[in-house]
C-alpha cells in the first residue's frame, strides 16, 4: 500500500520554508524563485533561490516510482537512510558533502545546501572536462567514512547497533538485482543495442556468473562501514576546488570496496567514450583517475590507522592484507557496475548519447574490460587502468 503524506509543489515551497524557522533564516521567501529539477524516478527536487542569490535545496522522497505512478509503490524511507548518511558522514568528512540543514521525517523532506554553482561529475566527464583532484577527494571521503563508521573506528557492541539501525532491504535489493545479478543472468528487463547481442551473452558464462555470485555474497554479508551506497559519478558534484557527494539514499553497512568501485566503473565508461570520439588527451587523463582515487583513499586510511580501536589483532600486517584485498575487490565490483551500464536495466548518458556505431564499439570495449576484471582479478589500480586502456584501444 502506498504511504500517504502531502507532496510538495513549487507554489507551496515558500510557505513550507516559512513554517520552518531554520530554513526561513536562510532565504527571503518574498523574493523566492523555485525550480523543480528532479530528473529521476524516485524524488522531487526543488532549487530555491532568493533575489539576493541565497539558496537551498529541498528533496522529497516519493512513495512511488514517478515513471509509473502510485500503482508502483516504493518506500520513501530511503530518505531516512540519506538523512542518516549526511549526519553521520558529515561528522568525519563534511567538506565532501553538501551542508545538511535538516530532515522532515513526517514528509520525507531533506533540506540541504544549494550546489547549483557545481555540476554533476558525470556530465563534466562526458563533456571532456577535467576536474583535477576530484577523484582524490572521493578517495579521502570514502577512507574517512570507512574508518570512522566501521569496525576499526567503532567499539564492537556499538557497531552492531549501528549496523542494525541502517538496514535498508528495499534499496539493497535494487543493487543486488540490477548490478550484481541481472547483467550476468540474462534477465528479461535487461536491454542493449542489437549490435551488442553477442557481447551481452558473453557475460552469462558459468565462470562470470560465479564471479558475480562471489561479489553479491560479499555485498550481502560484509557490513564493513556505512557506505554511501550509490557513489557513481552521477552522485558527485564538482567545481574548481570543490567535490561533494550527494544522493546517499542507498546508504547501508556494506563492503567498503563497493563505494570505491562505482567511480572506477565510470572511469572505464569515460575512457570508452573518449576513445570513440578521438579524445586521446582526455582519455589518457581519465586513465590516471583509478590510481588517483585509490592512492588518496589508502593514504588517508593509513593516516587514521594509529587510532584503531582494537589493536590487539588489527596490526600492521593485517592492515596490509586488508588494503590489498579491498583493492582487488574494488576492481571486481567496478566490473559489475560497468556491465549494468551497458546491458542492464539502468544505463547512463555517457554512451547512450553517442551515435549507434561508436556506441556499439564503446559498449563492446566496456564489456571486454568487465570480463577481464572479473576473470583475471587485477590486484592494483594501475593494473585496472592498463586493462581498460588496452580494451578501449582495441575497440
Amino acid at each position: 500500500m502506498t504511504e500517504q503524506y502531502e507532496l510538495l509543489e513549487p507554489e507551496k515551497v515558500a510557505a513550507y520554508i516559512d513554517a520552518h524557522p531554520d530554513l526561513a533564516a536562510r532565504v527571503d521567501t518574498s523574493t523566492l524563485d523555485v525550480t523543480e529539477v528532479g530528473d529521476g524516478n524516485l524524488n522531487l527536487v526543488f532549487v530555491c533561490q532568493d533575489g539576493s542569490g541565497r539558496g537551498l535545496v529541498l528533496k522529497q522522497a516519493l512513495p512511488y516510482v514517478r515513471l509509473v505512478g502510485p500503482s508502483w509503490p516504493f518506500t520513501p524511507k530511503r530518505a531516512v537512510a540519506e538523512a542518516r548518511a549526511y549526519e553521520v558522514h558529515g561528522r568525519f568528512a563534511a567538506e565532501y558533502l553538501p551542508a545538511f540543514y535538516g530532515f522532515d521525517a513526517a514528509r520525507y523532506i531533506l533540506a540541504m545546501e544549494d550546489l547549483t554553482d557545481h555540476r554533476v561529475w558525470r556530465g563534466a566527464l562526458t563533456d571532456g572536462e577535467r576536474h583535477d583532484g576530484a577523484a582524490a577527494d572521493i578517495g579521502r571521503y570514502v577512507a574517512r567514512v570507512a574508518f570512522h563508521t566501521g569496525v576499526f573506528g567503532v567499539e564492537a557492541k556499538a557497531l552492531k547497533a549501528l549496523v542494525a539501525g541502517a538496514i535498508s532491504p528495499e534499496l539493497c535489493e535494487i543493487t543486488e538485482d540490477l548490478v550484481l545479478t541481472e547483467p550476468f543472468s540474462g534477465a528479461e528487463r535487461n536491454w542493449y543495442q542489437d549490435e551488442l547481442e553477442d557481447a551481452a551473452r558473453s557475460l552469462q558464462t558459468p565462470e562470470l556468473k560465479a564471479a558475480a555470485g562471489e561479489l553479491k555474497y560479499a555485498f550481502m554479508t560484509r557490513a564493513e562501514a556505512l557506505l554511501h551506497g550509490d557513489l557513481h559519478t552521477g552522485s558527485v558534484m564538482v567545481r574548481e576546488g570543490s567535490t561533494r557527494a550527494f544522493d546517499s539514499e542507498f546508504a547501508f553497512y556494506g563492503p567498503i570496496a563497493f563505494d570505491l568501485a562505482l567511480p572506477w566503473s565510470n572511469f572505464v565508461v569515460t575512457m570508452a567514450r573518449d576513445a570513440v570520439l578521438g579524445r586521446d588527451e582526455h582519455g589518457a587523463w581519465a586513465a590516471t583517475l583509478f590510481e588517483e582515487l585509490w592512492d588518496a583513499f589508502e593514504a588517508e586510511f593509513r593516516s587514521l590507522w594509529p587510532n584503531v580501536v582494537d589493536p590487539r589483532v588489527y596490526n600492521e600486517l593485517f592492515l596490509e592484507r586488508w588494503l590489498a584485498q579491498t583493492q582487488r575487490d574494488t576492481a571486481a565490483f567496478a566490473a559489475t557496475e560497468a556491465a549494468r551500464r551497458i546491458v542492464g536495466l539502468a544505463h547512463a548518458p555517457d554512451l547512450e548519447a553517442l551515435d549507434p556505431e561508436p556506441r556499439a564499439v564503446a559498449g563492446r570495449a566496456v564489456i571486454e574490460t568487465v570480463k577481464r576484471l572479473l576473470l583475471d582479478r587485477p590486484e592494483t589500480a594501475a593494473e585496472v587502468s592498463a586493462v581498460a586502456r588496452e580494451e578501449v584501444a582495441r575497440g
